[in-house]
């Protein structure tokens, strides 16, 4: 087989393919087209010299359904409800998480009160229809939308994630009346109570809906054009791939479809390894992402909030756990009207660029930064395909940055680069610390082409003793496409009072959504299966997913189960209270498709590593520019070790070793680093 991905990021779009019959990776990279996305793919693929005929599936992550979500450039969307809930979505929480913050806003509503409409109709929590659908009341709605011109429509009723038949009828009549629009029933997005989540999950589908559709079908066709006849599949945010028909249908699933790959193959890389605890961390040229990695498995969050807690957007679907920072390759260093220094989150991005990129930017960055620090070879950067501009990178740290601060242009770039250890270091903090788990148990994983360059001073500051600089960093997120498996989560709000629980009933919930699950499943050979359930005590809000197993269910073993949570319970908050009430909120089932792995090569044995040549690079610690070997990795063997302060150099990224680091060359090709003074 011949398997491509490619990953479009804010900054630059990655290739990668693998070719089974040769052994051989494919590499490209180029420069992310934003007014014309698959223009960028396109480019990659020429650049590639891939025959695009021969390619047997092409796995795809893009982050166009969360620009479309943050930049407010989606459909014209409305909102049909139940009689009485018109204003759910509008009014939100109430809580006010930033209590002091006079600024302070919530979440901007992505659908007009003008355009929601009210239908009547009414079903109880327990699935009881109360009053039947008023066909004349949702007749009228449909008139109204249909002159107003909405583009896509959300249809989110009272409880109908128990019971979605009055959904499904105000579904048809929509289509017939608004056979042009984008249509998002709730419960085929998410079956799971908590009204204003719920809604705010489909209004979201529904508004991203006709944007991203229309992006994959237009993907779809340009490869056409060009030959390609293989499977598209695109990945998705809880770290597996779906098709092409599932992601026009749920693009809300791919929010965040392109960091996730990263944090799969972190994930594996890690357990070949033998760390199967690893963090994985990705650094490019817009945002920096954390996330942990525990026994092999990424973390799974039940859904985030699209623009922060405060005033984001919930999106209440499984993902990859992520913390994302603005602080990537692009980021801009500014000063504030009290005279600080600061970094991000604002980006120069692809167009026009850091100032060394030579494409328009002004305004310094981390990269313009590391360029002035003899970090990055400016006539060897993507392997010397694209030249930097030194001079003009120091011009602008010195005009914009050392100049009102009164330092030096060296100075100056090390205090860029310092804040933006600080604050990814706070991220790695976030995923770790924060949920219960210490650091220092954890060996770093370090991709995006930002990533190699900062990780080891971030390991110093969190004291963790382990870096991997996996096989081509820089592609990360699409190697991590390559091994992806299949991936559909489902949730199903099933309350009860946990010491009566019906598991007769609960098995049956589970046989629905495995039906669903198999019936969307390209990859059904050997399918695995991931079980949960959310518990909590009586009288708390949120709730805790525990592992079980069908065998538990089936057998009824209520024992084990509360065992479990407790065990959760203790671990994540550091005391439980066994004899306290538990109760059950929902149900969940992950069904994951297997994928031919790949046989990836292994490189061949030396001890010794030879520098290419030598660079002066600055040092913090040093006070000064150092003499530093400078080795090419493509001529590292399994087996070579390197003492730091060195530079490691290789299509796409740089990794950079401080005095008292030691790395070594694994027999698959990922340089283990042991942190000095760790």
């Amino acid at each position: 087989m011949l398997v491509v991905a490619i990953d479009i990021g804010g900054t630059f779009t990655d290739l990668l393919g693998f070719n089974e019959k040769t052994k051989a990776f494919i590499q490209a990279k180029s420069l992310t087209t934003p007014a014309h996305l698959v223009q960028g793919i396109i480019d990659c693929l020429t650049k590639s010299g891939i025959e695009v005929r021969a390619i047997d599936e092409l796995i795809h992550g893009s982050t166009i359904a969360i620009n479309t979500l943050i930049e407010r450039k989606g459909a014209k969307t409305a909102l049909v409800v139940t009689r009485g809930t018109r204003d759910v979505y509008i009014i939100g929480r109430g809580n006010r998480p930033e209590a002091y913050n006079l600024l302070f806003h919530k979440h901007r509503p992505l659908v007009s009160r003008r355009l929601t409409r009210e239908v009547d109709e009414r079903v109880l929590a327990s699935g009881e229809v109360h009053a039947k659908m008023d066909r004349a009341s949702i007749a009228e709605a449909c008139r109204a939308l249909a002159d107003e011109g909405v583009e896509a429509v959300a249809v989110c009723f009272l409880h109908s994630y128990v019971n979605p038949d009055h959904e499904r009828a105000a579904g048809d009549a929509i289509r017939k009346a608004l056979p042009d629009a984008y249509l998002s029933l709730s419960h085929d997005i998410l079956r799971e109570y908590r009204e204003f989540e719920r809604m705010s999950t489909t209004v979201v589908n529904a508004y991203i809906g006709p944007k991203v559709g229309g992006y994959v079908s237009s993907l779809k066709s340009s490869l056409g054009d060009i030959g390609f006849r293989g499977d598209l599949s695109i990945m998705r945010s809880n770290g597996g791939v779906m098709t092409p028909e599932v992601a026009t249908e749920r693009p809300v699933a791919m929010m965040e479809s392109g960091p996730v790959g990263g944090i799969i193959a972190s994930a594996q890389v890690g357990i070949a390894l033998g760390f199967p605890n690893v963090i994985s961390f990705d650094m490019g040229g817009t945002t920096a992402k954390a996330s942990l990695v525990r026994d092999g498995e990424p973390t799974l969050a039940p859904g985030y909030y699209v623009g922060g807690y405060a005033s984001g957007h919930p999106v209440m679907l499984p993902m990859i756990d992520v913390v994302e920072v603005g602080a990537g390759g692009g980021s801009i260093a500014w000063i504030d009207d009290i005279g600080a220094l600061k970094v991000g989150p604002q980006s120069a991005g692809a167009d026009p660029g850091p100032i060394c990129y030579m494409g328009g930017g002004s305004e310094p960055t981390i990269t313009d930064a590391n360029v002035v620090l003899g970090r990055l070879d400016p006539d060897n950067f993507l392997g010397g395909a694209m030249k930097l501009d030194a001079a003009g990178a120091a011009r602008g740290i010195a005009e914009k940055v050392a100049k009102p601060l009164k330092i030096e242009t060296v100075a100056a770039a090390q205090a860029i680069v310092e804040i933006a250890i600080s604050k990814m270091s706070l991220a790695v903090r976030e995923v770790s610390v924060e949920k219960g788990y210490d650091p220092r148990d954890f060996a770093l994983v370090a991709s995006g082409g930002a990533g190699p360059l900062h990780m080891i001073a971030i390991a110093r500051e969190l004291h963790i003793p382990t870096v991997i600089v996996p096989l081509f960093p820089s592609h990360f997120s699409a190697l991590g496409m390559l091994v992806a498996d299949e991936r559909h989560d489902f949730i199903r709000t099933a309350f009860s009072d946990f010491a009566s629980v019906d598991f007769a009933e609960l098995v049956k919930v589970y046989e629905e959504m495995h039906d669903e699950a198999r019936a969307s499943l390209r990859h059904s050979r050997g399918a695995e299966e991931q079980i949960a359930l959310d518990l909590r005590y009586v009288g708390q809000e949120f709730t805790l997913s525990v592992p079980v197993t069908l065998a538990q269910l089936k057998a009824g073993n209520r024992k084990a189960i509360r065992a479990a949570f407790d065990a959760l319970y203790e671990h994540r908050y550091a005391h439980h209270s066994p004899e306290e009430p538990v109760e059950m909120v929902n149900m969940r089932l992950g069904i994951i498709g297997k994928r031919a792995k790949l046989a990836f090569p292994r490189l061949g044995k030396a001890r010794t590593a030879k520098a290419a040549h030598h660079r002066d690079v600055y040092f913090a610690d040093a006070q000064k520019r150092v003499r530093c070997p400078v080795y090419q990795r493509d001529a590292l063997a399994a087996g070579a070790q390197i003492a730091g302060p060195a530079i490691v150099q290789e299509l796409g990224t740089t990794t950079v070793l401080f005095k008292g680091d030691d790395c070594k060359v694994a027999p698959s090709g990922e340089l283990v680093i042991k942190v000095g003074g760790a």
